[in-house]
């Protein structure tokens, strides 16, 4: 039993050592860990520290100068692409330049010889292209240009090449073209739509062309001598009429010059030319019609507009003189609740409404007669009448206004009696309009004169006065409606300018006439009615 004891001690004393060594390992090994988190840690901070910033800093610049290195590249190379591009283009009309379309030409010429085909180069130059930038402006120059350029652009294929030479010169290049005769047709295309009428910032314009037509090979098999042989073309096509083309050949057939038209001369012109020369006469023909069509379209709508002006300086007059007897009709109704036992005033705002009301029954009465009289409704009825009775009457509805502004009023009439055929309310209208009309325009103590005249066949009435007379531009105009001189409208500014149009109307539907006659400005005026004695025109 004590062996067994003994041992068992010894076991337990050798696991206690044991167990001491690997505690012993364990806090070894734990000091081991600590050590290597503390250099972790330290080693994170030396990262995030300036060296770590400046090793960033280092690696950024040169990626962001590579970047911007390849940006500035790409710049330059698409600003290289659109110089080289610009010069080979037409600042203004944005077609190839002189240089491309050589480059073109060299090609074409080189394509040709390679397949043994025709090719064709339009020398273009507008006639009169001077007088039109001379007379409208550069402005309208620049335009013109442009709207050439398109037209030329729309007479030909793909394919083809519309390029300015200079100026108002033109070069278009017709690539493989079966015919010679094929190029005339395009020639006369490009004159026709050159030649229909278009507005150019406000005048309307029409454009001629003359054409000068090389051919290759048969005129030259390079592109000067195409160039300069179209060219010389183009001024001897000049020489034959506007409109016109000519080809190199046949220029130097004829002497410089076509063919006049005589009896079998165009027998010896080929087809071709014969159906160009037709469908040209018959677009010139369009193109004038076309022309004409929109001169009278501008004509008209010039006209539009001056009557809608006219019409609108009308209303705000209307409106105007409308609500002037308003002010006193409003203050005359204002007193009448008032007055009690005051029977001085009655009758002063009883004078006063019945005034303002004659002035605007008198004023729209007027405006519906002129309507009437511009749609054929005015009636006339004509019966037997005596004038003098009618002139007696007018002069005393007329006589307040004149006493007003101390005018003298002179009357010449005729010692017998004055019959006529007549409306005798139309007639008291004419008389009072011109009555009116030489006591509103002429100055206090001015004089008005009212001679009457009478034939067997006719009756002349003059108004006439010293007042401000009438200008040398108004007077053609007075008697249309809504027409009023400034200086009148400045001097008395009543009235609706209709009342000499109505004196017109209504002396027309007796079948008479009216005419006025002035010196100028300051020197009067002078009215003269004619009116039929039998009612019909004298």
């Amino acid at each position: 039993m004590s062996a067994s004891v003994e041992h068992n001690a010894n076991a337990a004393e050798q696991a206690a050592r044991e167990l001491a060594r690997l505690t012993e390992q364990i806090g070894t090994a734990r000091e081991q860990l600590g050590r290597l988190q503390e250099e972790i840690v330290e080693s994170e901070h030396r990262l995030a520290g300036p060296q770590a910033a400046r090793l960033v800093q280092a690696n950024e610049q040169p990626v962001i100068a590579t970047l911007r290195a390849q940006t500035q590249a790409g710049a330059a190379a698409q600003a290289l692409e659109e110089v080289s591009r610009s010069a080979e283009l037409d600042v203004l009309t944005g077609l190839p330049n002189r240089v491309l379309l050589h480059d073109r030409l060299t090609h074409a010429i080189a394509n040709a010889r390679r397949h043994e085909t025709q090719l064709a180069l339009l020398f273009v130059d507008l006639d009169d292209f001077k007088r039109i930038n001379d007379t409208h402006g550069h402005a309208v120059g620049d335009d013109v240009l442009k709207h050439a350029a398109q037209c030329l652009a729309a007479s030909i294929r793909d394919a083809d090449t519309v390029s300015r030479h200079g100026g108002d010169e033109f070069l278009i290049l017709l690539d493989e073209v079966s015919e010679a005769a094929d190029a005339g047709l395009v020639a006369d295309k490009m004159i026709a739509t050159l030649g229909a009428p278009y507005s150019a910032r406000g005048p309307v314009l029409q454009l001629n062309a003359s054409i000068g037509i090389s051919i290759y090979p048969d005129d030259g098999d390079d592109p000067d001598t195409l160039i300069a042989r179209a060219d010389a073309a183009m001024y001897r096509a000049k020489r034959t009429g506007r409109g016109r083309h000519v080809f190199h050949g046949e220029a130097l057939a004829h002497a410089g010059a076509r063919p006049p038209p005589a009896s079998g001369g165009a027998s010896r012109r080929p087809a071709y030319r014969q159906q160009a020369e037709a469908e040209h006469a018959q677009m010139q023909e369009v193109n004038q019609q076309l022309l004409m069509a929109a001169l009278n379209a501008q004509g008209l709508q010039a006209d539009a507009e001056l009557a809608h002006r006219q019409q609108q300086g009308y209303l705000a007059v209307l409106a105007h003189e409308l609500r002037n007897p308003l002010t006193p009709l409003r203050m005359a109704a204002e007193l009448l609740g008032h007055i009690h036992s005051d029977g001085t005033k009655l009758p002063r705002l009883q004078a006063m409404i019945e005034r303002q009301v004659t002035h605007m029954t008198r004023m729209v009465s007027d405006l519906l007669d002129v309507s009437r009289a511009e749609t054929g409704k005015l009636r006339i009825e004509r019966r037997p009448i005596e004038l003098a009775d009618i002139i007696e009457d007018t002069v005393g509805a007329c006589r307040p206004a004149m006493d007003a502004r101390r005018q003298r009023l002179d009357l010449d009439l005729p010692a017998r009696a004055i019959e006529m055929q007549g409306d005798p309310v139309r007639i008291a209208q004419i008389l009072g309009n011109l009555l009116d009309n030489a006591s509103r325009y002429t100055p206090d103590a001015g004089e008005i004169a009212l001679v009457v005249t009478a034939t067997a066949e006719a009756i002349e009435i003059s108004v006439s006065d010293n007042g401000i007379g009438i200008t040398a531009e108004v007077l053609p105009h007075v008697f249309e409606p809504f027409v009023q001189d400034a200086r009148a409208t400045h001097f008395n500014g009543a009235g609706l300018g209709i009342g000499l149009t109505l004196v017109r109307e209504l002396a027309e539907a007796h079948g008479g006439r009216v005419a006025v006659s002035s010196a100028g400005s300051g020197l009067g005026s002078t009215f003269v009615v004619v009116l039929p004695v039998s009612g019909d025109a004298p």
